[in-house]
């Protein structure tokens, strides 16, 4: 290229700006910004060809596609201010676009406000960049009320625009206001993709709403959007998630009916989803299924098999599957030798689990955070503490730093060994480490049991009151730890009604009412009644945050049911609100939602679509 260039100039040739342009492209495509950078510089006094916008823009969107942003705002504000160039739309949108990039927003705000300024109008990519940036800085207001400023300006929303705000509102878990702008999509003549679809099912899913999820699939359909291999991941992975393995086979199956094939996500999700459940058959069927229909297992699938397998306490059958998965030439991972070690600890042949370790050694597989995990807590199963604690400083010398599963293994080790003492020691190295070390709920059941067993009952208490300190949350084995402690432990025994009374105010205190309602529900269980007052004071702030909208549902989601299979294959809707009957074949709705020639729905066609949207995801 430099040749060319250089005999062109030697025969006096004249340069046009826009044989500089197809150079700085291929410049870009061959990964090399700093020879586009440096042919701009050259352009004027060497080649007699002075720069436009054009030949500037061309240049930073190399420089800015190689993610190289702060040497495009350099460059930028270098040409801006020295050069005779005066930057149009194009120029600001790619200046705002690496701000945002890295994350100076207030950087990018300033300078979309200073565009008018350059007698510059932005455009649907200027909006759409600025409110990509706000949603990722978690700054949602802004980037909605963008969309209303730019309707007054005259520049009408894209699909694209509604998809970045939709996406941001189902992050942030707001799909009450995600469902508002579906419904101000429709009206603006913007009919909602496969990308808007598969943002407000994952949205959906990731708050357990997994009967609209599926009712919502089927009303994708009957819009004219088909849904693809992320639609229906999105669903599987919910459904496993709430233990309805079984109601994510029979989508997978009609998945497959509709002449989509299931990839290596969805069928791992699945096959996990499957073990966790219990169902060893179904998940072996399914394995033998997807070999089957041409599947070509990868190192994550036959993980999750190995690891489903020890689960079910057969890890000799999953080391067969492990010599299998080598034998066709794919390597195990970290997490595929931790699995099988936690299954030969949990088998008791702590011997096969140590030559598995030596193993990963030997095939250069770094032993990561999650191994040393396991191989920690075996070691202390089997109460071999002193090895427990070699591992651990072998752990810290080799720089991997322990989690909150590690510390709690061994926690759980020194518990075990009555050394209540040493435990409460690691536990303040974590809770003085912080971030990922931060003790969790296991941690401090751990502790409490540890502590009720060499009959501290006090500290037992105060710890409690710390771990409400720390914004963690009881769950019914806190609750059993302490009932078996009064009941055993005191002279004379205590039933525990007094002290999950207080348990329950003391979580009232913290405005801790979501929680403090399933202690109720424990109690009940229990057969032991709270007082009247304890009963109503909770019961009334948690109907007031239902009404307000800012509490979470206080009855867990079903375990099982919902899916069922009709006659002819089709799925139907979970939830029964909706106005009308949707199948996902895709047939005909008695509300008549046709796309007319324009290829839009009329708003008096989609309005009981518009309706039942909202009603299904408020």
């Amino acid at each position: 290229m430099e040749r060319v260039f250089n005999r062109m100039n030697r025969e006096g040739r004249v340069f046009r700006e826009r044989d500089f342009i197809v150079v700085f492209k291929a410049y870009g495509k061959a990964n090399m910004p700093e020879k586009a950078l440096e042919l701009f510089e050259r352009m004027a006094a060497e080649f007699d060809c002075k720069p436009t916008v054009q030949s500037f823009n061309s240049v930073l969107n190399v420089v800015i596609q190689r993610g190289q942003f702060n040497r495009a705002l350099d460059f930028y504000y270098n040409v801006v201010g020295s050069k005779d160039i005066v930057p149009n739309v194009l120029t600001f949108n790619l200046v705002i676009k690496a701000w945002c990039r890295l994350g100076k927003i207030d950087r990018a705000v300033e300078l979309f406000r200073e565009m008018p300024n350059w007698k510059c109008v932005p455009d649907v990519f200027t909006y759409c960049t600025m409110m990509d940036g706000l949603c990722k800085n978690e700054r949602i207001d802004e980037a909605v009320s963008l969309l209303d400023e730019m309707q007054i300006e005259g520049c009408f929303p894209s699909q694209v625009t509604f998809n970045v705000l939709i996406n941001g509102l189902c992050k942030k878990g707001d799909l009450a206001r995600a469902a508002k702008l579906v419904e101000n999509m429709f009206f603006k003549g913007c009919i909602p993709n496969e990308v808007t679809y598969n943002t407000l099912l994952h949205g959906l899913c990731s708050v357990g709403k997994l009967d609209k999820a599926v009712s919502l699939l089927n009303h994708m359909v009957s819009n004219k959007c088909l849904p693809n291999d992320i639609t229906y991941g999105t669903i599987v992975n919910g459904l496993v998630k709430q233990g309805r393995a079984v109601d994510a086979t029979t989508l997978l199956l009609f998945m497959e009916k509709r002449g989509l094939h299931p990839n290596e996500y969805i069928y791992s999700s699945l096959l996990s989803g499957l073990f966790k459940e219990r169902r060893l058959e179904e998940a072996m069927q399914l394995w033998k299924d997807l070999i089957t229909k041409g599947c070509k297992p990868n190192t994550i699938l036959y993980s999750v098999l190995i690891d489903g397998l020890c689960r079910a306490g057969k890890p000799y059958e999953a080391k067969e599957i492990l010599s299998e998965m080598v034998d066709k030439g794919l390597t195990p991972n970290a997490f595929t030798y931790s699995s099988l070690m936690k299954g030969y600890f949990k088998a008791g042949n702590t011997h096969e689990a140590l030559l598995l370790w030596k193993e990963m050694e030997a095939n250069s597989c770094i032993h990561n955070v999650v191994c040393y995990s396991v191989l920690i807590d075996g070691l202390c199963e089997e109460g071999k503490l002193e090895e427990a604690i070699k591992v651990w400083s072998h752990m810290l010398g080799s720089g991997c730093k322990p989690d909150a599963v590690t510390y709690s293994s061994l926690i759980h080790g020194y518990c075990r060994a009555g050394l209540v003492d040493q435990g409460l020691k690691v536990f303040n190295e974590m809770l003085f480490e912080g971030g990922k070390s931060k003790p969790d709920l296991v941690t401090y059941n751990i502790l409490f049991d540890g502590l009720c067993n060499t009959n501290d009952i006090a500290q037992a208490i105060d710890l409690l009151n710390c771990m409400l300190d720390q914004g963690c949350d009881p769950d019914a084995y806190t609750c059993d730890i302490f009932l078996r402690a009064l009941r055993d432990k005191v002279d004379p025994p205590q039933d525990g009604k007094e002290f999950l009374d207080e348990f329950v105010l003391r979580l009232g205190k913290r405005k801790r009412w979501v929680a403090a309602s399933r202690i109720l529900q424990f109690m009940l269980q229990k057969l032991l009644p709270p007082k009247a007052w304890t009963w109503e004071i909770v019961l009334r702030h948690c109907c007031k945050q239902k009404k307000e909208g800012t509490g979470k549902e206080i009855t867990e989601p079903p375990l099982n049911g919902g899916i069922t299979r009709t006659g002819n294959g089709d799925v139907p809707p979970l939830s029964h609100s909706c106005p009308v009957s949707y199948n996902l074949n895709g047939g005909s709705s008695k509300h008549g939602l046709e796309h007319n020639e324009a290829g839009l729905t009329s708003s008096l066609q989609i309005w009981p679509y518009i309706k039942w949207i909202n009603s299904e995801i408020l």
